[in-house]
């Protein structure tokens, strides 16, 4: 199973999404949106921008 993003509309009638990893992980979650719309728009700009995204450390060495 690949990762997949999962919709979900909460308590509140406010929408988000996680994106689970293929071992049932979820490994980011979305803020709150107030729209179904609004949040598959949030999941369309994850998957455009995160695939060539960098990794900035700011730990302390």
């Amino acid at each position: 199973m690949a990762a997949k993003f999962v919709l979900k509309k909460g308590g509140t009638g406010k929408f988000h999404f996680n994106l689970v990893a293929s071992n049932g992980q979820v490994i980011a979650s979305s803020e709150s949106y107030e729209t179904k719309a609004a949040a598959l728009n949030g999941i369309e700009s994850v998957r455009k921008n995160a695939a060539d995204a960098k990794v900035e450390d700011q730990t302390a060495s």
